[in-house]
């Protein structure tokens, strides 16, 4: 029983690390920014606080996308990660853009949609699971299939090789996508095809879901022959001011 102890209280210690950690970085934020940027920074932790559920965060985003209040929020002044994911699928696919089939996953209101549109891709489709978002997401009409659903370790009611791409920006985080979610992701991509994850890069140092979990679990499918990385990027104001990772995968 005392080493069963001490690693309850080894995982008991981790959680408050991260929270703390977690709350001090939102403190030092809002207390060193102007009222507008404070509120929107206050507003999107909400959706990423330490304890949250899936399915807190899922009516958490439902009612902040009511009357426009998450676009007005995460306008793309303070959030780039849609712009940054669609120029990578853009330099990723050259040509052929209107025939390449994307699921957006964690479409939220059709950031990511929409800067796809723009630059030719013409096919794709949207995975969210909170309704309120899937709606105003729906309302832009740049998605051909749209699904109310999470990602998780659950099976989608999508088929195999489905997808010549599947792209998450602003999907990862405290209660959002669990890192077991890439196997879907993976079996639900055509062999040869890409998946790309766009996200803040600290999180991966203290929301316990991905702390030395989520790229260790990317190296064991790399190990297994599920994938191979084609690259690992850091890159500057993903998010008000925090810099993002982004991770592109060619399915094997």
């Amino acid at each position: 029983m005392g080493v069963l102890e001490c690693q309850a209280c080894k995982s008991i210690n981790n959680a408050s690390q991260c929270r703390e950690m977690a709350e001090e970085k939102a403190k030092r934020f809002i207390d060193s920014s102007s009222n507008v940027d404070s509120g929107a920074y206050s507003a999107n932790y909400g959706a990423h606080r330490v304890g949250i559920s899936m399915q807190e965060s899922v009516d958490y985003y439902s009612k902040w996308a009511q009357d426009g209040k998450y676009e007005q929020d995460l306008s793309l002044e303070r959030y780039n990660g849609p712009i940054i994911a669609a120029n990578y699928l853009a330099d990723h696919y050259p040509d052929n853009r209107s025939s390449t089939k994307i699921l957006d996953v964690a479409a939220g209101t059709g950031y990511v949609g929409e800067q796809l549109h723009t630059r030719g891709f013409k096919s794709v489709d949207a995975l969210e699971p909170a309704s309120g978002m899937l709606e105003q997401a729906r309302k832009k009409n740049v998605y051909t299939d749209l699904y109310c659903e999470f990602l998780n370790s659950k099976r989608l009611p999508i088929k195999d090789d489905t997808y010549d791409c599947c792209v998450i920006s602003g999907g990862m985080g405290e209660g959002h996508i669990p890192c077991d979610g890439l196997h879907e992701l993976i079996r639900i991509t055509k062999p040869g095809g890409l998946v790309c994850i766009v996200m803040r890069e600290e999180y991966l140092s203290y929301v316990g879901e991905y702390k030395d979990r989520l790229e260790p679990l990317m190296q064991e499918l790399e190990d297994a022959g599920k994938w191979e990385q084609l690259s690992r990027d850091v890159v500057p104001k993903y998010s008000f001011d925090n810099n993002g990772v982004v991770y592109k995968f060619k399915i094997c």
